[in-house]
């Protein structure tokens, strides 16, 4: 959902995470010359036409062909991580947007998938508090934003994509804690 934590979670995760780098969706959008208008002038931002999603599958492919020559450097684990033997070798690629689980070529490559929810009137809010380029114009998150989220939720839902929900509502910390613990569980899996 848009304005639910994404990007703030990913960045706090890769504080605290070893060999953790953020491939992120917004980096991918088209300019807004390149981007369709509908009937009621709205930008279609919220949709994948959007997006140049191939070269995100690009970025994605590269980087887990050469993690190490990404730029990642390598940070000493958080004590919580201390039992983990080895993990210098293992690199971790957090990807965050918002149509993510509705782009085919991108569903074979995720580990674990998270989803954070926000009740409409929460969403709003928080929308209408930040400033983008293009500016929303009126109108825009209940004419497009907000239907568009809720479509490609309905997408992948049908599709019985697994994911964890998260309340975007909670704390950072609390989300933090939540995928932190989760992703240091999926670490002793790999070291088991």
């Amino acid at each position: 959902v848009t304005n639910g934590g994404k990007t703030t979670l990913a960045e706090k995760l890769k504080k605290m995470l070893p060999n953790c780098d953020i491939i992120s969706q917004d980096d991918f959008f088209k300019p807004e010359s390149e981007v369709e208008t509908d009937e009621r002038g709205f930008k279609l931002y919220d949709v994948l036409d959007a997006l140049y999603m191939d070269e995100m599958v690009k970025s994605i492919h590269n980087w887990i062909k050469s993690p190490a020559s990404s730029g990642v450097v390598t940070e000493e684990l958080q004590n919580t991580c201390d039992n983990l033997k080895n993990t210098e070798d293992v690199y971790i690629l957090i990807v965050e947007g918002f149509l993510l689980y509705n782009y085919e070529p991108l569903n074979e490559l995720w580990n674990r998938r998270y989803f954070l929810t926000l009740p409409y009137e929460e969403c709003k809010r928080r929308r209408s508090t930040r400033v983008y380029q293009p500016a929303d114009t009126p109108g825009y998150f209940d004419g497009h934003v907000w239907p568009m989220y809720l479509k490609y939720k309905n997408e992948f839902e049908e599709n019985a994509i697994n994911v964890v929900y998260l309340d975007g509502t909670k704390s950072q910390e609390e989300l933090l804690s939540c995928v932190y613990s989760d992703i240091i569980q999926e670490l002793k899996k790999l070291r088991e």
